[in-house]
């Protein structure tokens, strides 16, 4: 890998052309680099911990397709499992056992989750979710928290976090503002707040939605007693609680956020992880509300390519694997990275706060901890784009937004950890 990556010419080449083809040259915003400057890289191999561009520069990567890629890029055994599964059939639009098999799997690490309805996208996910909640409920209203991103949904496109802030778009324009009226929003951590919320809107309140660890705003934790206060408040006023586990599922633990946070949410959904890098969602929660789903009820949600087979195979294998890997180890090799990052910076004089749970972490390039959406918008967004073009130019791949999660992987090592740590210093020297 060389050391030092300034040019990417095929890149720019691809880009260019992209932006005659498709808005801004990308399929979702983030990837444009816009927050960071320059071109966006185009990827043509990836292999456990590292990726090469298309002109064959190789880098460790820490984006692991934003989440999914757990094992590492290309694990033999997922891939086994997956061409086999393409040798039966790309998709039948019919039920098959693999649905179940995944399913089963899920309900079997989440307790939560005591039945489950697999889609296509975490952002269907959480759509659907807020549509069982309020069919159960028989009320409109919804909260969510700034900075926390559900998707792209019209109801759900206001103060989210992820490419809307990494743009500085405060929504969107083409969501009518009908489709916001019920969408209240509190700063995450906030409990005076939401509380404060359902007592102007006693009785109207469906649900409360969170990413119970924050990763679209960076990378956030719950304050001690803050999911337990949540969980206390829409108890008291007849609400339902919704983890949005797609980034946290699997990643940040065996059972995800669910799983160490010592709290029950009524419904949950997932993403990422669970399809092992193919397309996919769930949600799933308690019997009595998934049951109100059609056609076992009456509140409809339907998908062509749910449980896709090739999807499910994935998904299996990768949840299979999983089962037998040691997240105490995952978890030590990200703290052993955000370390090395604190005393890079700190060596440099340069001020960071780092965070991270299982194998996902962040960093902001400020004094004080983060603990909402404000205190990560408070940061040196200029400082951290320079750090991201620095350690690009020594193959070290990260998000590029201050708003975006990091992901640590099993197939990263401690020659991977070395030799980010050691750009790492560089870059911070060159701050």
């Amino acid at each position: 890998m060389p050391k030092n990556t300034t040019s990417f010419p095929t890149s720019a080449k691809m880009f260019d052309e992209a932006r005659t083809l498709m808005p801004g040259g990308v399929n979702s915003p983030v990837r444009a680099f816009g927050s960071v400057g320059g071109n966006p890289l185009f990827f043509k191999r990836a292999k456990g911990s590292r990726m090469w561009d298309v002109d064959n520069n190789e880098f460790i990567d820490y984006v692991g397709s934003w989440g999914p890629a757990i094992l590492g890029h290309g694990h033999p055994e997922v891939i086994n499992a997956v061409t086999d599964a393409v040798n039966q059939g790309f998709s039948f639009g019919a039920p098959t056992e693999a649905e179940s098999i995944l399913a089963k799997m899920i309900i079997e690490r989440v307790p939560a989750a005591e039945m489950v309805r697999l889609v296509s996208s975490g952002t269907e996910a959480c759509m659907s979710a807020l549509r069982l909640a309020r069919g159960y409920t028989k009320r409109d209203k919804i909260i969510k928290f700034n900075g926390c991103y559900h998707g792209h949904a019209d109801m759900l496109l206001v103060k989210a976090g992820s490419g809307v802030a990494t743009l500085g778009i405060p929504g969107s324009p083409g969501v009518p503002e009908g489709a916001t009226a019920h969408t209240l929003v509190a700063p995450y951590n906030d409990l005076d707040a939401v509380e404060e919320l359902l007592k102007s809107n006693a009785g109207e309140v469906a649900c409360i939605i969170l990413e119970p660890f924050v990763g679209n705003a960076g990378f956030i934790r719950p304050k001690p007693g803050f999911l337990t206060g949540l969980r206390q408040l829409c108890d008291q006023n007849g609400a339902l609680l919704i983890f949005d586990e797609v980034m946290t599922g699997f990643r940040v633990g065996p059972a995800g956020a669910y799983g160490l946070a010592n709290v029950t949410p009524d419904l949950l959904t997932f993403g990422k992880v669970v399809g092992g890098g193919m397309p996919i969602g769930a949600y799933g929660g308690k019997k009595e509300i998934m049951e109100q789903v059609a056609p076992a009820g009456p509140i409809y949600q339907a998908g062509t390519l749910s449980g896709n087979p090739v999807a499910m195979a994935c998904g299996i294998q990768t949840l299979a694997i999983l089962a037998q890997l040691d997240y105490v180890s995952l978890y030590n090799s990200t703290r052993k990275l955000m370390d090395g990052f604190e005393s890079a910076a700190s060596s440099a004089g340069i001020n960071l706060v780092t965070d991270c749970e299982g194998g996902m972490f962040g960093f902001s390039f400020r004094s004080e901890p983060i603990e909402n959406f404000e205190d990560a918008s408070s940061a040196d967004m200029d400082r951290f784009n320079r750090f991201f073009s620095g350690m690009l130019n020594r193959g070290i791949y990260l998000a590029p937004s201050a708003f975006e999660a990091g992901f640590m992987s099993f197939s990263h090592s401690e020659e991977d950890i070395n030799q980010t740590l050691e750009a790492a210093r560089e870059t911070f020297e060159e701050l």
